[in-house]
């Protein structure tokens, strides 16, 4: 009799924690087109593999009434799964249960799942959809989101940490996402802010809207703070998986090789007419990028965020790799502040986890402009090459056209340990480009010349072939090899085979102090 009982009460306890807030307020959740915690999750893993932990918790709180307001599972669904066959583990916060709130028992149950994460070497990824913490709890709650920020911290360059912002997500809630390695936004459904528009309008007297404050569009063009912008939490959810796919599932590992029938060898004609003879004239880095990945395919990230520099996932001979490549077709691919950084941090986040980087040049140097040296270009820039000269993963750049100045340097030179760098017959390789150089070597014979137009034209023609080629560079050593455009694919191949074994050092340290 017992026995029969107690499975009936497991059988009544586990659709009390599946109904969550109850049937009401899911409802509601479905009207503002939002899935339910439970549903994400059926979504984002593979069918059938979802394991979750700690079903029956319930919150610690007798305050305000709330020992008489308690939902199995409180406001957190955590546990583990699988995608594509690979362990993952995944938290999917409830806004049916207390509006999402962070209670000390959510916190605890989220703090578990990143803890066994850590300690088993699979990807952490987190669903936000939740109103902040829970007043209710006090410092408690504040207590928690600490706990949360610390291993996500200590998770960093570890296991690979992935965010989903599915609904609000404010104030000190915010800091755990952007510790993580990726966010992903969904259009119209989610929202991140410090402070809300109301705080904003009572302090500042500014009127704002939560979309313009804090929505996707703003995050993902503006801020920077999203990676990715999903239509729908169904593609946002699908592209999670996407995104999976190109990592390992830890530091130790290598990134999961996948199988293709793009052939290694194959020479795409079309790239030897892609750079315009005319160096002023704009071309659209992505076609290059995708003449010469596996199936054409490049999973861009930060698509709307400094589209003067192109980061993103591809596969070479299926194994993956990290792609930056400076975009012409935008600020002809000058790096300004907002370029750095995002290059940068996508550099680092690849040499935490094994991912070679490839690097297409056509880098005319640094923006210039009051505005970019006010802001901090100096410091901002220096991060981009502090990424580069820290990496010790294979670097391979290929230089496509223009590499200027400081441009050149930070751009994975060889001068910051860049194991391979070729060059195309169209590249330029030197301190400026002719106009400028010209100006300042031969300004007294300009000044004297009897026709200055005609003479400045014979001179800068002369300084393009002397300096402004590849050659010179591949002279010194600095370029180890001019290729044919059409070569790219299977020569990047080659050097990325001959490099699978790179043993490489950083001498032993603390950590070093990038120029935040």
């Amino acid at each position: 009799m017992t026995t029969t009982s107690n499975f009936d009460k497991l059988r009544e306890l586990n659709q009390k924690a599946e109904a969550g807030g109850g049937a009401q307020r899911g409802q509601r959740q479905h009207e503002q087109g939002k899935l339910l915690a439970r549903e994400r999750l059926d979504i984002l893993l593979d069918g059938g593999s979802f394991v979750e932990l700690d079903r029956f918790r319930t919150h610690e709180c007798s305050d305000f009434g709330m020992d008489q307001q308690k939902f199995l599972g409180d406001a957190v669904v955590t546990g583990f799964g699988a995608i594509d066959g690979r362990l993952v583990y995944a938290y999917s916060q409830d806004f049916t249960v207390f509006g999402g709130s962070l209670s000390g028992v959510v916190a605890e149950k989220i703090c578990k799942v990143m803890d066994m994460a850590v300690k088993n070497g699979s990807p952490i990824i987190g669903i936000n959809d939740s109103g902040g913490a829970r007043i209710q709890e006090g410092v408690t709650s504040l207590a928690g989101y600490g706990e949360i920020f610390q291993r996500n911290v200590m998770a960093s360059g570890v296991v690979p940490q992935i965010s989903a912002i599915m609904g609000p997500c404010a104030g000190g809630a915010v800091y755990s996402p952007a510790i993580t390695d990726f966010i992903f936004m969904v259009k119209t459904n989610s929202y991140m802010f410090i402070t809300g528009p109301e705080v904003i309008k009572a302090v500042t007297h500014e009127e704002v809207t939560k979309e313009d404050l804090g929505g996707a569009e703003t995050h993902s063009a503006k801020s920077g703070v999203a990676h990715f912008t999903a239509n729908t939490e169904k593609d946002c959810l699908l592209m999670i998986r996407e995104l999976i796919s190109f990592l390992p599932s830890n530091n130790q590992e290598d990134p999961p090789f996948h199988p293709t029938n793009d052939d290694p060898l194959r020479r795409d004609k079309k790239l030897r007419d892609l750079v315009p003879d005319n160096p002023n004239r704009p071309y659209d880095m992505k076609e290059l990028i995708g003449a010469v990945v596996d199936e054409s395919y490049f999973y861009e990230v930060q698509r709307e965020f400094a589209p003067n520099i192109l980061v993103g996932f591809a596969r070479l001979g299926g194994r993956p790799v990290g792609i930056v490549a400076n975009q012409p077709a935008n600020l002809a691919g000058c790096l300004d502040i907002n370029a750095s950084v995002k290059a940068a941090r996508f550099i680092r986040f690849c040499d935490c986890f094994n991912m070679p980087v490839v690097t297409f040049v056509d880098v005319p140097g640094f923006l210039p402009g009051t505005s970019q040296e006010y802001d901090g270009i100096i410091r901002h820039g220096a991060k981009l090459l502090y990424a580069y000269a820290e990496a010790t993963v294979p670097k391979v750049a290929v230089v496509t056209r223009k590499a200027y100045g400081g441009g050149y340097i930070v751009m994975s030179s060889k001068h910051l340990r860049g194991d391979i760098n070729l060059a195309y017959p169209t590249g330029e390789i030197a301190v400026m480009g002719p106009e400028g150089a010209i100006s300042i070597v031969f300004r007294d014979a300009l000044k004297k010349a009897a026709n200055p137009l005609k003479a400045r034209d014979e001179m800068v023609q002369q300084y393009r072939e002397t300096f402004a080629n590849p050659f010179k560079a591949a002279e010194s050593g600095y370029v180890d090899a001019v290729i044919y455009p059409e070569d790219t694919r299977p020569t990047l191949i080659r050097c990325l085979e001959m490099l699978k074994n790179k043993q490489d050092h950083n001498p032993p340290k603390k950590h070093g102090n990038i120029p935040l």
